[in-house]
């Protein structure tokens, strides 16, 4: 697993794993304090996602360290040639639950980030954040 990568997951950061939320104007906390001026977050808003964003690494960070080591523990079974069919189905079940729970904790703070936001924070937020109008709905 490359080293950037087990650095955000042991951080809490979000590895992409929002960009659903992101591109569809539902803004992340950790970048809508980024922004915090150019949006003219109030106290209160600043307070509030601070707090989101908190909640999201702490929930985050456990979920992160079970991953790196269970892809540590999937790569060391190969290394040593030892991976059994078993061993490889039962590492990549776990680690696919783990990443599932895990994403769900980011875009639920960006569920959270966009109740506190308004109307016109949002478009601005897309806007800072290079998100335009058409940008790129899959469905």
């Amino acid at each position: 697993m490359p080293s950037e990568r087990v650095a955000e997951l042991l951080a809490g950061e979000g590895a992409g794993y929002a960009l659903a939320a992101e591109l569809n104007h539902y803004p992340g906390p950790a970048h809508a304090l980024e922004l915090a001026d150019r949006l003219e977050l109030t106290d209160e808003q600043a307070v509030a996602l601070r707090r989101i964003r908190s909640q999201v690494h702490a929930r985050a960070r456990p979920l992160g360290r079970r991953i790196v080591d269970l892809e540590r523990r999937l790569d060391r079974a190969f290394r040593r040639t030892a991976a059994t069919d078993a061993e490889v189905e039962r590492l990549t079940a776990e680690i696919a639950a783990l990443e599932g729970r895990l994403r769900f904790v980011h875009l639920a703070g960006h569920v959270e980030t966009k109740k506190l936001l308004s109307r016109h924070q949002i478009t601005r937020y897309d806007e800072l954040r290079g998100y335009g109008a058409d940008h790129g709905h899959a469905g």
